[in-house]
């Protein structure tokens, strides 16, 4: 089972885990994103994320299909924000339950790092004297 969701909302993290919980697992590997009050040292104000939707999604399933192929993981969970996030909100949260730990951890790692490197999702880093897009993507 593979959940994917691109939302303007917030995202429930306890929901998030409810969907990947399955009696045959005995490890969840959980990573929250959240949005973090200072960059290098200069005073966060906000981010705003965009998204190019329908390639998102799609991509986002395409990577955790992948995860699914080189894991013996159980379900998985994508999960990102678009919009404007305040300080301590969460952007993106991704959960992966499987049998064992390593497989959710290995799983888990990969496909936080692959979405920030192929998903067409855009930050922009808003601070008190100015603002940056980071994480441009193809």
């Amino acid at each position: 089972m593979i959940d994917i969701l691109l939302s303007t909302e917030p995202l429930d993290v306890s929901h998030c885990i409810n969907l990947v919980q399955s009696p045959e697992c005995g490890g969840i590997d959980v990573f929250i994103g959240t949005v973090r009050s200072q960059t290098k040292g200069k005073q966060v104000v906000r981010l705003e994320f965009e998204a190019y939707e329908r390639m998102a999604i799609k991509e986002m399933r395409k990577i955790a299909e992948q995860a699914m192929d080189k894991w013996p993981v159980h379900k998985i969970a994508v999960h990102h924000r678009t919009g404007v996030l305040q300080i301590g909100e969460v952007p993106v949260m991704i959960a992966v339950s499987a049998a064992h730990r390593d497989a959710a951890f290995d799983a888990c790692r990969y496909i936080i790092d692959t979405l920030k490197q192929t998903v067409p999702i855009w930050k922009k880093e808003v601070f008190e004297d100015g603002e940056v897009w980071v994480a441009a993507h193809p």
